[in-house]
């Protein structure tokens, strides 16, 4: 057993997905660490659906500017090393296990007087700000784990941010409206920062606007002062003309499919633009634009890990993600035959899912992912079935079986010509890291 290991499992006992809302508890860590997160600026992400691709994208076009990054994000796929990546490359294990070590006495300090410890989510938070310190990066790209103004990531008060499209998610925690949940992501708007903020719902974008009001900060809008311009379909991706801040930029390649990612494209645009200064006057260089684009990546977003036939992982975990998903399916691959693979987490709108995908789907294999907050497959099987019908609804709880299952399904009509039928495993970011591990092994 390495060091590292050792640090992951020490991390787990946290409790992975345990939430304590109290930035107290975040900010005396890291002022006991000399407040690392002050030592570079930030471009701070939250929103609903998005965010990681988002994410990704300024930072790929932040490299392009020739600046040295640091980005967080989570949950991650393979490795807790994942949400902590510099200049695009997550930190070695030698690396995080560093950083673990500087951070967990401090923490654990600051446990023993806490009615609690601090928790997972919170400690890598920390080790993430510190390790950007240490590096150096000239700008952070930060996104916010759950919510916005109570996340721990919060503690960064950044001058530059973003709020991707906001829906109903996670409303034991932010609230059962979109009004609630618009409030919930405003938070991170501090006193005299720019808001870079997409098409939002008009009861998602009210407590935005008071926000922006309230702290006296500066808002562009999506369809007003920038936006999509065009969209190309292309091998691979798509092709956009974009009209961001500062002005228009053309031919930009993309490498991601659906229009939603275009959409994340521009934001990321506009973000870029607003970090660097970028106004009327002085645009971005267009090729420098282009280039950032053309390196973005997103795993686990529509993802292509096998070609025989076609499996594609895409980490839709709500109606609207699940919404953006089949558009993109249905616009820009030719599957005359599609089974998915859903698993899902138990806390989720699960049947809203599974009504939107339904008439894109013809087989539906449900499965379990290993977290343990999924729904059985069982539980799934039941919803699936008043909506589906017994005939297309297959329940194997093993996701390995799962994925033998939907191959064998795709494959059973021989007069479907090659690529003309595919394979899509999706419901959960878990369901879509635990076939990517079996897949790309």
């Amino acid at each position: 057993m390495t060091r590292f290991t050792d640090v992951d499992r020490e991390l787990l006992t946290r409790g992975y997905s345990r939430m304590v809302f109290d930035l107290g508890r975040i900010g005396g860590l890291l002022d006991a660490l000399g407040s690392p997160q002050r030592s570079y600026p930030a471009i701070h992400v939250t929103g609903t659906n998005g965010k990681t691709s988002t994410a990704r994208m300024i930072d790929a076009l932040l490299r392009a500017q020739g600046l040295r990054t640091g980005r967080y994000t989570s949950p991650h796929l393979d490795s807790v090393r994942e949400r902590i990546s510099i200049e695009d490359e997550p930190v070695s294990e030698e690396r995080f296990v560093q950083v673990y070590d500087e951070v967990a006495p401090v923490a654990k300090l600051l446990d023993e007087t806490a009615t609690e410890p601090l928790t997972y989510f919170d400690m890598t938070t920390a080790m993430a700000f510190a390790a950007f310190a240490d590096a150096p990066v000239d700008v952070a790209v930060v996104e916010v784990g759950l919510g916005g103004a109570e996340d721990s990531t919060n503690v960064l008060q950044a001058q530059t941010t973003v709020i991707t499209p906001i829906g109903l998610d996670h409303t034991e925690w932010l609230g059962d409206t979109l009004e609630e949940i618009g409030w919930a992501k405003a938070g991170i708007v501090h006193k005299g920062s720019t808001l870079i903020c997409s098409l939002q719902p008009e009861d998602a974008m009210r407590p935005i606007l008071e926000r922006v009001a309230d702290v006296g900060a500066t808002v562009a809008r999506e369809g007003r002062e920038f936006g999509v311009v065009e969209r190309n379909l292309a091998v691979g991706g798509q092709v956009l003309r974009l009209q961001g801040l500062s002005g228009v930029y053309d031919d930009v390649y993309l490498p991601l499919h659906g229009a939603h990612q275009a959409q994340n494209a521009v934001v990321a645009l506009a973000a870029v633009e607003a970090f660097l200064g970028a106004g009327t006057e002085r645009s971005l260089d267009a090729d420098l634009v282009r280039a950032g684009f053309a390196a973005a990546t997103s795993p686990g977003r529509l993802e292509r890990v096998r070609n025989s036939p076609p499996i594609l992982l895409d980490a839709a975990h709500n109606p609207a993600g699940m919404q953006a998903t089949v558009k993109a399916l249905s616009d820009e691959f030719a599957f005359r035959r599609l089974v998915v693979v859903i698993g899902s987490l138990a806390d989720k709108d699960v049947q809203g899912m599974l009504e939107i995908l339904e008439p894109i789907v013809d087989e539906l294999v449900v499965t379990r992912n290993t977290s343990p907050r999924a729904m059985p497959a069982a539980a799934v099987g039941a919803i699936a079935t008043e909506i589906y019908g017994e005939d297309r609804v297959h329940v194997v709880p093993s996701m390995i079986d799962a994925i033998d299952t939907a191959v064998t399904l795709a494959e059973t009509d021989d007069d479907i010509e090659p690529g003309g039928v595919g394979v899509l495993i999706t419901g959960s970011v878990v369901t879509v890291a635990d076939a990517r591990r079996l897949l790309k092994r």
